[in-house]
């Protein structure tokens, strides 16, 4: 069983940046797809951008395209999430998982979860 544990959300004015990270526990952390999910109060969990085992195909809601980029250093087993000019509207708590199986965008494709990271961007 793989842990996930993210670091690295915080309060930040609109416009601003954040790095989120994922770290990794298990061997088989380099051999799976990797997402990053948010969920806003009163909301359902969405999909916010995926990354293949290798890093060479990425995946980006429309929301946070061109704002946001996902990267994976395997030899750290750890994933990070560049969340740049943020927006109010982008406050949300911020899991990363590990893909099982199925499409990417969809939580219940991913079967480990890490605790969540909270984004508050302020106005």
């Amino acid at each position: 069983q793989v842990q996930l544990v993210e670091s690295g959300g915080g309060l930040v004015q609109a416009g601003g940046s954040l790095r989120l990270s994922c770290a990794a526990s298990g061997r088989t952390f380099s051999s799976h797809v990797m997402g990053w999910f948010r969920q806003a109060p009163g909301k359902e969990r969405e999909f916010v951008a995926a990354i293949s085992w290798n890093g060479g195909n990425t995946y980006y809601a429309d929301s946070v395209k061109g704002r946001f980029t996902i990267s994976r250093d395997n030899a750290k087993n750890t994933v990070y999430l560049q969340v740049n000019s943020l927006k109010p509207e982008d406050t949300a708590v911020y899991y990363c998982a590990l893909h099982y199986s199925g499409g990417v965008y969809y939580p219940s494709s991913f079967s480990s979860w890490g605790q969540g990271t909270q984004v508050t961007v302020s106005s």
